[in-house]
């Protein structure tokens, strides 16, 4: 459990802290910059994000958890669909630090060994589908100008 959760502390630094703003102590990361990709850059930023949740899930967190933890990323991932705006808020709503620390709660307060979650997995990985569909549609049926 200790590789799994220094695994998911890294990727959240690296996509929402890994790079200094120079002259402040702002902090952002690969994030918003897979965002500025015309198309695709949110889906890609959007499962990388899931990835967080789906180990969230593999560790045996609850629902409550996981849905919490979905609405960050489906926040990030629907505002990130506007232009300019939607980069700018995914700089500062930083979804997957805050699954972290999310996570990183429940896992020092609660998760007990031997839990499972593969239910909830399953579930995720029905929304991540329904999520992509989403938002691809608009850009298959009237092309990436749209």
């Amino acid at each position: 459990m200790l590789a799994a959760r220094r695994r998911l502390a890294r990727l959240a630094w690296w996509l929402d802290e890994s790079i200094p703003l120079p002259g402040t102590n702002k902090r952002f990361g690969l994030d918003p910059l897979i965002g500025l990709i015309p198309g695709a850059g949110d889906v890609v930023g959007g499962l990388l994000s899931l990835w967080l949740v789906a180990e969230a899930a593999r560790l045996g967190a609850p629902g409550r958890l996981l849905v919490r933890m979905l609405g960050n990323v489906l926040l990030e991932s629907v505002v990130g669909l506007v232009p300019v705006l939607g980069d700018l808020f995914d700089f500062y709503w930083k979804a997957n630090s805050r699954n972290r620390d999310l996570l990183e709660s429940y896992i020092d307060h609660q998760l007990m060994p031997g839990q499972q979650g593969r239910t909830w997995l399953w579930l995720l990985l029905a929304i991540v589908a329904v999520m992509l569909v989403l938002m691809l549609y608009p850009k298959i049926v009237h092309g990436p100008g749209f």
